[in-house]
């Protein structure tokens, strides 16, 4: 089992809320605190690792860019609910 920083399992909390549905970066961002310039990096080690899959999702209007989405995979779930747990933090209520 992987070591993770106290920002990463601050995400990973944030991710178990909703586990099958997919998030957009800036909604982690707002939900969790974390700037992007410390986001962005930990999403892409998660998905490096198979904890994490993302869509590119079209514009939602003309001239606006694709946005990224992302979502724990089986493996991420039973990881994201141990590194938690070992944390010492409940998993967040869905709201």
């Amino acid at each position: 089992m992987p070591r993770f920083s106290a920002q990463t399992v601050t995400l990973l909390q944030e991710l178990l809320r909703f586990p099958a549905r997919m998030r957009y970066g800036y909604e982690l961002m707002n939900e969790t605190d974390l700037a992007s310039g410390t986001l962005y990096p930990i999403l892409a080690r998660l998905e490096t690792l198979g904890w994490l899959e993302s869509e590119w999702e079209p514009p939602a209007q003309p001239g606006r860019p694709p946005r990224r989405t992302y979502r724990l995979t089986g493996d991420g779930r039973a990881g994201a609910r141990d590194m938690v747990g070992r944390a010492g933090l409940p998993e967040r209520a869905r709201s």
